[in-house]
């Protein structure tokens, strides 16, 4: 037996130990819910199941909603933003292969949650329109929730995908030591923003109402809450968000994240084979590669690239030399524009002195 082996095993132990005990103490499963997407013909809803204890309460800090087109209809009280240490989205306990019921309208899809408690469920034939909508997740023992799903039109032509670590949010990733710091220790509603990133975006979507914005990040899905919370707080365009489990795999003790995100990126390009994408992200980790590779792979589906340059004292930070991870990632997005800036500014500034074509 590996050693990734072994630590699934304990993960799913402790995952049972602990559904057993914090039921004793009175804990009921919930709903997380977290922004679906699909086209008019079938829809993914995303949750997960996990335990809670019906007595906790938190506070949630509640800034002003700017109006822009890019955001569900969500007050914001339903944001499960936590104001405190960041460290407490990560004690959690799964509730595995829970029997969960998706709703819309009168279609009825019954599933369970995977092994690690998320949910996943493919829809065809949904009947809902282009836009945000809610659909219902009822999981056994759990109070059901309303799940929101993006609905891409079909007439959209231009989509957006971005990173979120180094690219919007200041976090210095991956770290280890200042990684643990910033997502264990500082509040979670103190993290920053990159300068002008909010106006690089609402720009290159002034012309695109209806263009699907999706966040690709390897950020762990228990910081949902918080990334969304963010989002709204700094004006970013709201969409759905495809993180990753840190959990162990059947090859290693961590999910490959530059993996992850080659995989969640070729899936959107085959998901919507009508849309050409913007991509955006920082030279700090690999997303100068993946990108240049889903220009390789993909050459007439790709509007443009933005990539938002690290300082040395940041590249420093992020993986341990003051030269980009990958400094020669760009031989393949020679066939498209790609732009280069310090922050949201610069990159706007490019943008604006070199179009993206049909952007």
């Amino acid at each position: 037996m590996g050693l990734a082996d072994i630590a699934r095993k304990v993960e799913r132990t402790i995952n049972r130990v602990g559904t057993r005990q914090s039921t004793k103490a009175g804990w009921r499963p919930t709903i997380t819910d977290f922004a679906g997407y699909g086209s008019p013909t079938r829809v993914h809803v995303l949750g997960r199941v996990l335990m809670q204890n019906p007595d906790a309460t938190v506070e949630v800090d509640e800034p002003a909603l700017p109006p822009t087109a890019h955001r569900p209809p969500r007050n914001l009280k339903d944001l499960r933003e936590e104001a405190g240490r960041g460290w407490r989205q990560f004690f959690t306990i799964q509730v595995g292969y829970q029997p969960v019921t998706v709703r819309i309208g009168s279609i009825e899809v019954h599933s369970r949650t995977n092994d690690n408690g998320y949910i996943d469920v493919l829809i065809q034939d949904h009947g809902l329109e282009p836009g945000w909508h809610t659909v219902t997740i009822d999981a056994e023992g759990a109070k059901p929730v309303q799940a929101r799903v993006l609905i891409v039109a079909p007439g959209a032509r231009i989509g957006l995908v971005s990173d979120i670590d180094d690219t919007v949010m200041v976090t210095w990733l991956p770290r280890a030591l200042l990684a643990a710091w910033n997502s264990w220790v500082r509040h979670t509603n103190t993290r920053k923003a990159v300068p002008g990133m909010a106006a690089f975006y609402h720009e290159l979507l002034a012309n695109h109402p209806d263009a699907p914005v999706f966040y690709l990040s390897t950020g762990a899905w228990n910081t949902y809450g918080t990334l969304e919370s963010f989002l709204i707080k700094h004006g970013l365009p709201v969409g759905p968000m495809l993180l990753t489990d840190w959990g162990p795999t059947p090859t290693g003790l961590f999910r490959s994240g530059q993996e992850h995100k080659k995989v969640q990126l070729r899936n959107l390009i085959i998901e919507y084979p009508h849309i050409q994408w913007i991509l955006v992200g920082d030279d700090g980790q690999h997303d100068p590669l993946i990108y240049g590779n889903a220009v390789f792979e993909h050459p007439d589906r790709i509007a443009g690239v933005a990539i938002r340059q690290l300082t040395p004292s940041e590249h420093v930070l992020s993986h341990g030399t003051a030269a980009p991870f990958d400094d020669a990632v760009t031989a393949h997005t020679s066939s498209v524009p790609t732009i280069y800036g310090a922050d949201g500014y610069e990159l706007l500034e490019r943008y604006r002195e070199h179009p993206f074509p049909g952007v």
